[in-house]
């Protein structure tokens, strides 16, 4: 399985994958390098410029993994609000 597919249908997309295991796993790990990076950074600590460099290299992990998901589950959903807001408007019109 591919970890960075990037073609998604908006019926996939909307199922738990290996890809939300992976965003989940790195989120965590995210936060906590880059919040103990910039304290250490802050204090001139070396280590802290690494574990600071591997937070932001994660998130681009991280975006790169979920991002192609989350817009194919947005456009489903953009499209189905259209076709609400078209119907909707059908309603009124044949109110009037």
């Amino acid at each position: 399985m591919n970890l960075f597919r990037k073609e998604w249908t908006p019926r996939e997309a909307d199922e738990w994958t290996i890809h939300d295991t992976a965003a989940v796993i790195i989120s965590p790990l995210i936060y906590l390098f880059i919040t103990i990076g910039c304290m250490l950074s802050l204090l001139l600590v070396p280590v802290g410029f690494v574990l600071l460099a591997v937070g932001v290299i994660l998130l681009i992990v991280l975006i790169r993994i979920i991002n192609p998901k989350l817009s194919a589950v947005s456009e489903g959903y953009e499209k189905k609000q259209k076709q609400y807001i078209e119907e909707l408007e059908r309603k009124v019109k044949w109110e009037e």
